[in-house]
């Protein structure tokens, strides 16, 4: 049947389908980030608790992901799609009549992010890596986008709710909103993917695999760690971007718009990255997607003025927009087919992690000090980290393709 094969025609519709989940369901996301003035304003706390929402659905997306993608391994991916699709709902409409802070952010962390955005990113991708292999590059990429995409469609649209009828009502219609929209696309998605088996993974099954020469442990623990460090760097102006326009007092719609500019420029980068996957593979992009990144974090240090952050966070988003999408793809390089579900999820749920820790690691940092510098300078060497991880396993990688050379 066509919908069984590899790089077939329903798997472009299946990839279409599933970067509109993400676009939708990706809500989940962002809006713990555009709601944290509003949070903070009616209950009365500080800059770190007001981000601790966004930082608790960040860790219910690390312990969810894993746990959809294991759920998708076992059931198909359309399973945890609906899970996922009405939990949300129901936790967005708690949300909206949480009576206390804790409640709200208890609920942020538990519906939204672990029993339900959880299952809209990693795990789809890890979905989507299956059904090609010509373009897989491209189709994580697209995939990934939609995550994205949500992130420029979706604070701006928030803003001016929360302006207009308040954070409370805004959340209510958001839950039914993804309801009404994503239980009919999860239904697309039934079939459940080919067995890919290529040469390389059909050796890499039958017997013991060292990628780049290392135990597969070792490997997965330097992309969890290059996961965490690169994600801590990107959260700082991603999660604080709107407080800190509050804090200018260019106000919180200027925020917002700078946050949709930089993830706007972030799917123009998703969508290059994949090209750029498929021609010079996952540790070369990352590096490069890194080492961009850092400069551009960077360039905050010197410059807020309000033209200069429009500037800086459309930069910001073009050059770091391919990063998390080469995780799936390193994952895909280095280990089989059979282990895609659970060491995709887990590699995208490092990066999750470091969102929460450096959405709560800027907010704490600014609590102390009073201001956003330190953070920025705090997210920059947690890049670093990832930078010189990345470079050294390139490295490694090159050895072993001169003596796989050498010995031919």
């Amino acid at each position: 049947m066509t919908e069984s094969r590899v790089d077939s025609g329903y798997a472009w519709i299946r990839l279409v389908a599933a970067m509109v989940i993400g676009t939708i369901g990706g809500v989940g996301m962002w809006s713990p980030v555009v709601v944290v003035p509003a949070v903070q304003a009616e209950f009365g706390i500080a800059r770190a608790e007001a981000a601790l929402p966004y930082t608790l659905t960040m860790i219910g997306f690390v312990f969810g992901t894993v746990l959809m993608g294991r759920l998708a391994d076992k059931r198909g991916i359309m399973t945890p799609l609906l899970i996922a699709t009405v939990v949300m709902s129901i936790g967005y409409a708690v949300a909206a009549y949480s009576p206390t802070f804790w409640i709200f952010a208890i609920v942020s962390g538990v519906a939204i992010g672990m029993l339900g955005s959880a299952a809209l990113f990693a795990p789809l991708l890890a979905d989507t890596s299956l059904w090609f292999e010509k373009r897989r590059g491209l189709a994580i990429a697209l995939c990934a986008s939609g995550n994205y995409v949500a992130g420029t469609l979706w604070p701006p649209v928030l803003e001016h709710f929360i302006a207009e009828i308040g954070w409370r009502q805004t959340h209510l219609y958001t839950g039914l909103f993804c309801l009404i929209t994503m239980l009919p696309l999860a239904l697309i998605l039934r079939p459940k993917p080919p067995l890919l088996k290529p040469a390389t993974e059909a050796a890499a099954a039958a017997g013991f695999v060292r990628p780049l020469g290392l135990h597969p442990n070792v490997i997965q623990a330097c992309i969890v760690i290059m996961g965490l460090g690169c994600c801590v760097a990107m959260s700082m102006p991603q999660v604080h971007i709107v407080a800190y326009c509050v804090d200018l007092g260019y106000g919180p719609a200027r925020g917002a718009e700078m946050l949709s500019l930089m993830l706007g420029f972030g799917i123009i980068s998703r969508l290059a990255s994949g090209y750029i996957l498929d021609r010079i593979g996952g540790l070369k992009t990352l590096l490069l997607g890194s080492t961009l990144q850092m400069l551009a974090l960077a360039l905050y240090l010197p410059f807020d003025g309000l033209m200069s952050l429009y500037v800086i966070s459309a930069i910001f988003g073009l050059v770091q927009g391919g990063i998390v999408p080469s995780y799936a793809f390193i994952v895909r390089e280095l280990f089989p087919a059979n282990q895609a579900g659970f060491r995709v999820s887990l590699a995208i749920s490092s990066t999750l992690a470091g969102m929460a820790l450096g959405g709560w690691m800027s907010g704490k940092i600014y609590d102390l000090t009073g201001s956003y510098q330190a953070a920025l300078l705090n997210g920059i060497a947690f890049n670093l980290v990832n930078v010189l991880i990345a470079l050294w396993l390139l490295t490694r990688q090159s050895g072993q393709r001169r003596t796989a050379v050498s010995a031919a």
